[in-house]
């Protein structure tokens, strides 16, 4: 991918707020930090991705807390991934020479090691000689608990009773109140490395030097490339399908398989607006839908950690008014994820609430029954067949679905605005009653076939006279109404009707007169339809995914593949995307976003494959 280039920035005269696209992202598989086209990381979460934040000045200027480190000259700055690795290097030119920031966190197999959650900065001169600058400045528990300071011989400890790091450095540091700052001179050839860590316990501090650090990379760089190799994708979209694949595995929490929707909490949806909401959870939807892509391209590790999840924190048993599913789960598998408004940060750009923990969990969306009932079939299928266990697990969210696939719920778009009937919620009941037919026919598994059989064409039959709307000439959002939803385009994509259907073409119709703006594509409109929140969002970018896709399987190739060529556009400089797109072409919400990143790929593999 080429660099972004920002303007001229000089120390204290950088914009207070970075657009969110202006960031890349580095992680060592239990948490993650966004590091700013300036230098600066203005997001970490330690020990994990729901932790309370370190740094977070991307939803607070003043009280976030960041780990600025750049040129002290004015410069112009590109930044790139060290190709097919998740290292992000921010380029800085000056008038004097050309230097680099080099960021990863290593990625290690023993706990002791890993508990250390190390982030590595080393920094290079490549020509000339150039001035910089640096200050950490931690905030703990999202600005809210002070810290301590101490240097001892060189270390640079920040405690508070719940979390202590330590930043080692090859340059000499001092203190600035509760912050540590450093100004160094590098010639070229010269680096030098600050490395961070969570100490206490059996992880004591231990310096980073030159050697270790040059070490370190060459480690995380053949693991990043070792992954990676696994990928079967030899299509037109390789570099933009691949760092996909290396941004779903960085969302992915190794210690238990769970894969978050987002690494980032209250990153607004529209600037000024409420729609600001914590994604750093698993949700079941989001990550069987990252299960089929990841398994479309040969990565089966993840699929089978998530299983293990599935299997352990999942209990059909639990009769919750929910539903033997939450929606959604902790990293851990707790299911108690109480929302709280943080008062004290102001949020992006101004734009409050700043929330963490998602009262949506509590809620019913029906539709997640068949996404993870159509991950497990997929699975079973491509990587290996589920165990006896499973399958009774399979067998009694099956009955559950039978029982229950009737009643309103708050949809796949979580909406507050009450329950209803959607179409989409009613689609996803049927993929599950039928995946799990097609794995007891396909394996001669022991099932209530009859009672399947007759429930799934029930469900046919209420789709097709109840969510087809006369007068719109279209399937819509919900029973008895005409109002439109971009959820209805997996309609063909799970094999429900035919791509070439005259119902669903005139809906395919309909859908790009009513909600496509240049291929990019809305989720309905909250005019028509309230959703209990107030002001207007951008296109969701995974329906626009979604779009290319149908498109694809209705045979109109040509326009498909000029809407995902135009998709990519709005990528950001290092091919990622945000949960949406503005009017005017901004990155929206929490970064990156799986969703966007999975239908990627799923989109460039089908329409591959009708390119032949």
């Amino acid at each position: 991918m080429g660099g972004s280039a920002t303007d001229e920035q000089r120390p204290g005269s950088a914009p207070r707020y970075l657009p969110i696209a202006e960031h890349g992202l580095i992680g060592d598989l239990r948490s993650v930090a966004l590091v700013g086209t300036d230098g600066t990381i203005d997001w970490y979460c330690c020990p994990s991705f729901d932790a309370p934040s370190v740094f977070a000045s991307i939803l607070d200027a003043e009280r976030g807390g960041c780990f600025e480190l750049a040129a002290a000259v004015p410069a112009t700055t590109k930044q790139f991934y060290f190709p097919d690795t998740n290292v992000l290097i921010t380029r800085f030119f000056t008038e004097d020479g050309v230097g680099e920031v080099q960021d990863f966190m290593p990625i290690s197999g023993e706990k002791v090691e890993a508990d250390r959650h190390r982030l590595i900065r080393r920094v290079v001169c490549v020509r000339g000689s150039i001035p910089f600058s640096v200050r950490i400045a931690p905030r703990f528990e999202y600005g809210a608990r002070p810290h301590t300071l101490r240097m001892i011989s060189g270390v640079a400890l920040f405690q508070t009773d719940a979390l202590s790091l330590a930043l080692t450095a090859t340059v000499p540091m001092e203190a600035d109140g509760p912050d540590a700052r450093a100004d160094f001179k590098l010639a070229e050839g010269e680096s030098a490395v600050f490395a961070l860590d969570q100490v206490g316990g059996d992880v004591q501090p231990r310096g980073c030097a030159r050697l270790e650090a040059e070490e370190q990379f060459t480690t995380t760089v053949a693991y990043w490339r070792r992954w990676l190799s696994a990928s079967k994708y030899r299509g037109r979209w390789r570099e933009m399908v691949h760092r996909s694949a290396l941004t779903l595995k960085l969302l992915t929490y190794a210690p238990t398989g769970a894969m978050v929707a987002a690494p980032t909490t209250s990153l607004p949806e529209e600037l000024g607006g409420e729609r600001n909401w914590d994604y750093r959870y698993m949700w079941v939807r989001d990550a069987a839908f990252c299960v089929y892509a990841l398994l479309r391209l040969g990565f089966t590790g993840e699929a089978e950690a998530f299983m293990d999840f599935v299997t352990r924190h999942v209990s059909p048993g639990d009769g919750k008014p929910s539903g033997p599913l939450q929606i959604m789960y902790g990293i851990d598998g707790r299911t108690d994820l109480p929302e709280v408004e943080l008062g004290h940060l102001e949020g992006h750009h101004g734009s409050a609430p700043v929330r963490v923990g998602n009262g949506a969990a509590a809620q019913l969306q029906l539709d997640i029954y068949g996404a993870l009932i159509d991950s497990i079939y997929l699975y079973d299928k491509w990587a290996k067949p589920i165990s006896s266990d499973q399958w009774d697990d399979v067998c009694a969210l099956v009955d559950w679905v039978c029982e229950h696939w009737d009643q309103p719920d708050e949809g796949i778009w979580e909406t507050r605005g009450g329950r209803k009937n959607f179409l989409y919620s009613r689609l996803m009941c049927w993929v599950a009653i039928e995946r799990a037919i097609r794995m007891a026919n396909r394996r001669g598994l022991p099932a209530d076939l009859p009672r399947w059989r007759q429930c799934r064409d029930t469900i046919y039959r209420r789709i097709m006279s109840r969510g087809w709307s006369e007068s719109r000439q279209a399937f819509v959002q919900h029973e008895d109404g005409d109002v439109l939803d971009a959820a209805v385009l997996m309609m063909p994509l799970t094999k429900f009707i035919a791509p070439t259907d005259p119902k669903w073409l005139s809906t395919l119709d309909a859908l790009t007169h009513d909600l496509v703006s240049d291929s990019l594509v809305y989720r309905y409109d909250p005019t028509a339809s309230p959703d209990g929140l107030h002001g207007d969002e951008g296109t969701f970018s995974i329906c626009s995914f979604w779009y290319v896709e149908a498109m694809v399987h209705a045979g109109r190739i040509d326009e498909a593949r000029l809407a995902f060529e135009k998709m990519l556009t709005y990528a950001n400089h290092l091919g990622l995307y945000a949960e949406e797109i503005s009017h005017t072409g901004e990155q929206q919400g929490n970064f990156p976003q799986a969703f966007t990143h999975l239908s990627l790929i799923s989109a460039a593999f089908n329409l591959d494959r009708a390119l032949g």
